[in-house]
């Protein structure tokens, strides 16, 4: 049983082993991890000032999301799985409380950053590619999907009628 809940200042180093581990689980090199380390540890005051829920399995934090408003849109920041846990329905519960709560905010739309291994879970879930990140990570070109969730057309969706209802 997956239990969702709001992710408090108290859970922040939980999240922070859980996004380095789902992020090592791509078997990025070590050098590579170490210069996302801003961005994958999770701080106290960060989880407070935006709308961050984790899933518990069995009293355990297996897994949370991150949404952010900005400039008029709403974004996934994070939303990670601990490897163990990887492909047992936590993702997706994840996905659609966090589509619930951007409803809930007044937001028609999700936008995501997605790390490239995890197009096909952001693409299963309804979202669709709208750009292109490009970076570089240690002088090696990295393209990043940019996508958008818009409710309906995937088996996370709801429903297919093209926007989140």
């Amino acid at each position: 049983m997956i239990e969702i809940v709001r992710a408090t200042a108290d859970d922040a180093e939980r999240l922070t082993e859980i996004a380095y581990a789902a992020k090592r689980h791509w078997g990025y090199a070590e050098t590579w991890i170490e210069s996302w380390r801003d961005t994958l540890t999770i701080k106290p005051e960060f989880l407070e000032a935006n709308i961050a829920f984790c899933a518990s399995e069995s009293g355990r934090i297996v897994g949370f999301y991150v949404l952010i408003e900005a400039s008029d849109k709403l974004s996934i920041e994070h939303l990670w799985v601990e490897p163990a846990s990887i492909r047992h329905g936590i993702g997706r519960a994840l996905f659609q409380h966090a589509v619930e709560q951007a409803q809930q905010a007044g937001f028609d739309s999700l936008k995501i950053e997605s790390d490239p291994n995890a197009e096909g879970f952001y693409r299963k879930m309804g979202a669709v590619r709208v750009g292109t990140a490009i970076g570089e990570v240690e002088g090696e070109r990295r393209e990043v999907p940019e996508m958008e969730y818009r409710g309906g057309g995937g088996n996370g969706g709801n429903g297919g009628n093209g926007v989140m209802e």
